[in-house]
């Protein structure tokens, strides 16, 4: 389930532009989404804020209850976290010129 923080979304839209399904929408300056039901969770939007302001909810049998999912984009790499319940973040860094060579 993916989950918007308001407080964090600068309003730029990539996320509504990249979505899918066109599930995600601009109001009063910030994004939400339309249904959550509706979401394929990709995490294209995650991947492309710039705020990290979009999370996805992990389910218990990928990340344990609570946990979440973030991602951070620059030019070289993407780095993606997973923040536990307990606190514990498991970093993942993916390097984008050795992505998809295998």
């Amino acid at each position: 389930m993916i989950v918007i923080d308001r407080k964090k979304c600068v309003g730029c839209g990539r996320c509504a532009e990249i979505c899918p399904g066109n599930l995600l929408t601009l109001k009063n300056s910030g994004a939400e989404i339309r249904d959550v039901r509706d979401c394929w969770g990709c995490c294209a939007c995650v991947k492309i804020c710039p705020a990290a302001a979009i999370c996805y909810k992990l389910s218990a049998d990928l990340g344990g209850a609570g946990a979440e999912l973030f991602a951070k984009d620059s030019p070289t790499k993407i780095t993606w976290q997973i923040k536990k319940a307990d606190g514990e973040i498991i970093t993942l860094d993916l390097d984008k010129n050795r992505a998809n060579k295998f």
